[in-house]
């Protein structure tokens, strides 16, 4: 069986691959949508994460006969009200690089004493305009006060997870895809999968 991803984030999909065969889904195969790059994205108007993911995979589904895995995910800080939230990924624009988005967290949290957070992701997977299945993992952490480690992307850096006692971005692959979000939603998605029509 085969999943298209409609992600072109390469950390997502290596994120996506792992969890698949941490869960012994050899029967699955993970690539992105084809031609996803020539497919006009489309607009992200919901306002939760939920209202999100199954919007974009019920938009990819209209592409492919295959079933299709959409993912929102974002960061979700107490302090700043839960911002950037769904705003995550274009926190500091539109074109933001991770270190855009890293950079202006630090500055609207300032010298914040309370800086509780989570990671939030769900999953919608979809097939010829409807949704199968959906998954939510969250996880809760710590923001730094500036970034450590080369791992990972968007907000890892800054995000310290206690119970491992390092952020996201000084995991190895594997040791982030047990305990993070999108690898808990994962998880429960590939151990408890739909019926997929023929």
């Amino acid at each position: 069986m085969t999943i298209y991803a409609c992600s072109s984030n390469e950390g997502k999909l290596r994120e996506i691959l792992l969890a698949a065969r941490e869960c012994g889904r050899t029967d699955v195969i993970i690539a992105p949508l084809p031609d996803l790059a020539r497919i006009q994205p489309p607009e992200e108007i919901g306002a939760t994460f939920e209202e999100n993911s199954s919007a974009k995979a019920l938009y990819y589904s209209r592409f492919t006969a295959e079933p299709v895995l959409a993912d929102d995910s974002g960061l979700a800080v107490d302090a700043l009200n839960g911002a950037p939230g769904i705003y995550s990924a274009r926190y500091a624009g539109p074109e933001a690089t991770d270190e855009d988005n890293n950079n202006l967290l630090l500055r609207d949290l300032g010298p914040e004493a309370q800086r509780h957070a989570r990671f939030v992701c769900v999953l919608a997977l979809a097939q010829s305009g409807r949704i199968l299945t959906s998954a939510r993992g969250v996880i809760e952490g710590e923001i730094l006060l500036e970034p450590r480690g080369s791992g990972g992307f968007g907000y890892d850096p800054l995000f310290f997870y206690e119970p491992l006692g390092r952020t996201f971005a000084e995991l190895t692959p594997e040791e982030k895809c047990q305990v993070s979000h999108r690898g808990r939603a994962l998880r429960c998605l590939f151990s408890h999968p739909p019926e997929i029509p023929g």
